[in-house]
């Protein structure tokens, strides 16, 4: 027998180390001392020195078949290798589009459920996405199967969860119709049940099956000296899952879905997802929104589970105690500790006057369905958990119905104006009965796109779907929404905006221009303001002008490439950066597989196309891709003595 000091809970291990020390020589009991037999490791998956687990906890590692021995399967999903050209946002696409496949990617910790933010191009069962691959890595040979795993049960009901994280793990609901990645694996049962499902994701949410993963990564921290954990695919195949009669399998099963309706329902105030209905301030005049009162009753929940699995797994009063200590450095809050992977996408509430002011810009531009607050529209019933992804939230204005207010895509900052948006915005906040802010213009001017820019962004994409375009000063703002994006919106803008703007000016400018010496000092400081101002839009419109012509976007591109060209006209420092470093990227051809590309240098994508499959796929000219010859297999040399 060794033995074995744990302080790994203890904050002042000095002390801690001192105190077990002083109570080991005198013979008194001490929970941080264990007694044990070092051959009992090779028990466990990679023989970790996992000294304070007790002999039941062993036992059940060898009495319980596996994860991979069982009705379950666990599965790594595919890689793009370049998720800026094959991944979009799930804004950033058009409804009608069939391109777009929901796209399972990891993110932060997020038990139960969380949203799929994200689509992959997965058109004609990924076809571009493969040709982009073998010539990318030509090695590859014919197949880039071991990139795609096509063998996967892409499209099936599962489970998924984050990889590679600092936080503990956390198994949600995969719902039909999804491709998973190589950073969110995904597990499923043969017979695609949803009860079986449920129960499982109840399992796998226990402390007791956290104990067989942490014991896992205790080696794995071993040997990679305490990095991150990575929730690999093998380590969720290795562990053990007791059987469930039917009594455990629908508690379960209840308890999970329970708990998916509940984070689902915190989810319903977040207009980016897919379950988004309306705002958090408005929210209780739907049914039932108390954050406090969900979290508790998830930690019930999370409880009850615990106390099923406990049972199931065989797990001692003193197995119970260890299952709520630390194992290892997991932890369910690491703030402290740099993201990993996706976890930078973890939700952070808006503040309840920005996030009205976003949702009530959403009605004013057509994109939600403000009847829903006001009780003259319901809400559509809760979804089971693994119907697919909507192609709407139930926030969303549906198909048919007539908007709060018709536009061609385009409001405008600009006050008597029949489409000015701070105007519609405060009428939005009256109709519902909710006080507007202070000074909606003011908002909307300095601190509205930031705001936008942010909440719109997600894994590493910036895209923002009320695009302000103005002028040098900020003084005349275009608000284009994205979605409305045509090839003729800057003509829209050029002929129903600019040019009657600058005719209301030119006349302002001309009549105080005439009244000469006349001009009291308040004209004269008006004079040289509104002379000021018609430059800026006559500067406004020669820009709108000579983009016009050859702007033809496409919404397959993204928010990114489509708004590229516009750079000029946004004067948000940051995201004018972005777009600029982006049109030059354009520029320089690293983004031929864009519609934007083709539409400014057709002959040099063109010629591109015969040699890249992937870009004649994406632009539907194979037919100018050349199949290169097979190179010639070399004969191998002959050995000194005749032999090869």
């Amino acid at each position: 027998m060794s033995r074995f000091i744990r302080l790994l809970a203890d904050y002042d291990k000095a002390s801690a180390l001192q105190a077990t020390c002083k109570a080991y020589r005198s013979g008194e009991d001490n929970d941080r001392l264990f007694w044990v037999e070092p051959k009992t490791f090779n028990s466990i998956p990679g023989k970790p020195f996992a000294y304070w687990i007790t002999e039941s906890v062993r036992r059940a590692l060898q009495t319980f078949p596996s994860f991979e021995q069982s009705d379950c399967m666990a599965e790594h999903g595919a890689s793009t290798k370049d998720d800026f050209r094959f991944l979009r946002a799930s804004w950033e696409v058009l409804e009608s589009s069939d391109k777009w496949t929901p796209f399972a990617k990891g993110g932060s910790y997020a038990p139960f459920y969380a949203d799929i933010p994200l689509c992959v191009n997965w058109s004609g069962d990924a076809e571009e996405l493969e040709a982009a691959l073998l010539h990318k890595y030509p090695y590859l040979g014919e197949s880039a199967n071991w990139v795609l795993h096509r063998e996967c049960r892409y499209g099936h009901p599962g489970l998924t969860w984050s990889k590679r994280t600092k936080s503990a793990l956390s198994m949600r609901v995969l719902p039909k119709g999804c491709v998973f990645s190589d950073k969110g694996s995904a597990a499923f049962v043969k017979s695609d049940s949803s009860i079986a499902l449920l129960a499982l994701l109840g399992l796998c949410s226990s402390r007791a099956f956290r104990v067989f993963i942490e014991l896992q990564l205790a080696a794995a921290d071993a040997r990679a000296g305490g990095a991150a954990n990575s929730y690999e695919v093998g380590v969720i195949q290795r562990t053990p899952l007791p059987q469930l009669d039917d009594t455990s399998q629908n508690r379960l099963a209840m308890l999970a879905r329970r708990g998916w309706v509940l984070k689902r329902t915190l989810d319903t105030v977040q207009e980016t997802s897919h379950a988004f209905i309306v705002p958090a301030a408005v929210r209780g005049r739907l049914g039932y929104y108390d954050p406090s009162a969900i979290e508790a009753e998830l930690q019930q929940i999370q409880t009850e589970i615990d106390d099923i699995a406990f049972e199931l797994y065989g797990f001692s009063e003193s197995d119970r105690e260890i299952a709520a200590r630390p194992l290892s450095m997991v932890s369910e809050d690491n703030a402290s500790e740099e993201p990993e992977e996706d976890e930078d996408d973890a939700v952070v509430p808006p503040d309840t006057q920005s996030a009205m002011l976003s949702w009530a810009v959403g009605v004013a531009v057509g994109r939600f369905d403000w009847t829903l607050v006001t009780g003259q529209c319901k809400a559509l019933p809760e979804p089971d958990p693994f119907d697919p992804l909507p192609a709407k939230s139930p926030g969303m204005l549906p198909e048919g119905t007539e908007p709060f207010h018709a536009h061609a895509g385009i409001l405008v900052d600009d006050p008597g104006h029949p489409h000015d948006l701070a105007r519609l915005i405060e009428e939005v906040f009256a109709r519902v009965s909710v006080t507007a802010p202070d000074d909606v213009r003011r908002c909307l001017q300095r601190e509205f796109f930031a705001f936008h820019l942010q909440r719109y962004s997600k894994s590493r994409r910036k895209a923002p779907i009320y695009w302000p375009l103005s002028t040098t000063s900020g003084g005349y703002t275009l608000w284009v929404y994205y979605p409305s994006l045509t090839s003729q919106t800057l003509y829209t803008a050029i002929n129903d905006f600019v040019e009657p703007k600058l005719k209301q000016v030119g006349a302002d400018v001309t009549a105080l221009r005439n009244k000469g010496s006349a001009r009291t000092r308040d004209d004269e400081k008006q004079f040289e303001a509104l002379q000021a101002f018609e430059l800026e839009l006559i500067e406004l419109r020669d820009t709108l002008l000579k983009l016009a012509p050859t702007y033809k976007p496409n919404h397959d591109d993204g928010v990114q490439i489509s708004a590229a060209p516009l750079w000029p006209l946004f004067r948000h420092k940051p995201w004018q950066k972005v777009l600029r470093d982006t049109w030059a990227k354009l520029e320089k051809g690293d983004y031929d597989w864009a519609h934007l590309a083709m539409n400014y240098w057709p002959e040099r994508v063109r010629e591109k196309c015969k040699t890249d499959k992937s870009l004649a796929i994406a632009h539907g000219l194979e037919d100018l891709y050349i199949e290169p010859e097979a190179a010639p297999k070399k004969a191998r040399k002959k050995k000194a003595g005749g032999d090869e």
